[in-house]
């Protein structure tokens, strides 16, 4: 966050504020599941959600657009929580009958999706590793050994922006500019 509000001002100064720990205490209430403590210090300083009179109810998920990449955005709690559940099932993964191999595990948390929903990432709540999932491909386990591990990569990719040595992005009036 701090290479942003650096390089994009005007993008960081949009971003709403943290989440409280009554807000995260009702989440996982609803959801039936705690929060992984990675998550949950992400959230407690980067609560990304949209003010309740610019979401869109046509999308599956809502969230400040172009960060930290073209297309997909981080999630706020709500929009974490309306994600999980739609990806939720009663028996705890999906499809039923692939136990070992599933599209879908409930003890993962998404935090990074596409306004439908068909991508993104999540967190797994046993381990804190983040693994990613695509509705038309597999799903990937374990591609961040943690949510530190991954959020580096995302400071390697505005570093890359802010040397001018992303072929698509760079950061303009400050603000993030994909082509």
């Amino acid at each position: 966050m701090s290479l942003l509000r650096e390089h994009a001002p005007a993008d960081h100064a949009e971003l709403p504020g943290p989440a409280t720990e009554p807000m995260l205490a009702a989440a996982e209430e609803r959801m039936g599941i705690s929060l992984h403590g990675d998550l949950r210090t992400w959230l407690l300083q980067n609560n990304l959600d949209l003010p309740e009179e610019d979401v869109d109810d046509d999308v599956m998920c809502c969230g400040f657009d172009g960060f930290p990449d073209e297309g997909s955005f981080f999630l706020g709690i709500r929009a974490m929580e309306r994600l999980y559940a739609n990806r939720s099932t009663s028996c705890g993964f999906d499809p039923p009958g692939q136990p070992d191999n599933p599209f879908w595990r409930n003890e993962w948390i998404p935090f990074l999706s596409d306004q439908d929903g068909w991508m993104g990432k999540f967190i797994d709540v046993r381990d804190g590793r983040v693994g990613s999932w695509f509705v038309s491909g597999p799903t990937v386990t374990g591609e961040y050994e943690s949510m530190a591990q991954y959020f580096d990569s995302v400071a390697e990719t505005l570093t890359r922006i802010a040397d001018g040595s992303s072929p698509v992005c760079r950061f303009t009036e400050g603000r993030l500019a994909w082509s």
